[in-house]
C-alpha cells in the first residue's frame, strides 16, 4: 500500500496515538468511500472501534448497493470528523478529522459477531442489557451482517478554534 499523502501543514497533524484513540472512542459516525467501477460511493454509519484488536466494527443490511460494491472491491477510505464550528473573523472552521484506509471483511464466526455486537450495544445503548438479550441470540447472530475494518494507517488533522486550544 502506498503511503498516505503527507500533510502540507504538519503543525495540524495528530501524531499522538493516545489522542487518536480518544477521538475514536468519542465519535459515533464514520463515512466510508468505496469505488463502484469508476464511480465513487459514500456511506455514513455508526461504528465501534475495538481497542484490543485495533479494528472497526459496524452492522448493516445484508443486501444493497454497499454490499454489492464491497463484494467487487473491499478496499475503502474512511473519515471521521468532529465539527468544532466556524471561527468568526478568521474565515476558517475548527475541526478534528481522522482518515484511514483498509479492507472490509464480513464476519462469519459467531463468537466474533457476538463480541462485535456486544461492543456496539455497550457503546450506544444507555441501558445495554435489554438490547443484548434481544439482539445477541443464536437466531439473531445468524442473520446479522457485521463488517470489520482493520485500518492500515491513520492520518489525523486538527484546527482548534482559539478558545479550545488549551482544553484539548
Amino acid at each position: 500500500m502506498p503511503s498516505i499523502y503527507h500533510l502540507r501543514r504538519s503543525e495540524k497533524e495528530i501524531r499522538d496515538p493516545d489522542e487518536i484513540d480518544r477521538f475514536l472512542k468519542k465519535q459515533e459516525l464514520f463515512t466510508l468511500a468505496m469505488c463502484d467501477g469508476e464511480l465513487p460511493y459514500l456511506v455514513t454509519m455508526d461504528y465501534v472501534f475495538d481497542f484490543e484488536t485495533r479494528c472497526f466494527y459496524f452492522h448493516c443490511a445484508s443486501k444493497g448497493r454497499k454490499i454489492d460494491i464491497l463484494k467487487k472491491n473491499a478496499h475503502i477510505w474512511g473519515q471521521i470528523v468532529e465539527d468544532l464550528g466556524y471561527i468568526p473573523g478568521e474565515c476558517n472552521h475548527g475541526y478534528i478529522s481522522l482518515q484511514f484506509s483498509g479492507n472490509v471483511g464480513f464476519l462469519t464466526d459467531e463468537a466474533e459477531k457476538h463480541h462485535a455486537l456486544d461492543l456496539l450495544i455497550e457503546k450506544f445503548e444507555e441501558n445495554p442489557d435489554p438490547a443484548k438479550k434481544r439482539f445477541i441470540t443464536k437466531g439473531a447472530l445468524k442473520g446479522v451482517k457485521i463488517g470489520r475494518i482493520k485500518p492500515e494507517q491513520f492520518v489525523g488533522k486538527k484546527m482548534y478554534p482559539p478558545e479550545e486550544k488549551e482544553e484539548n
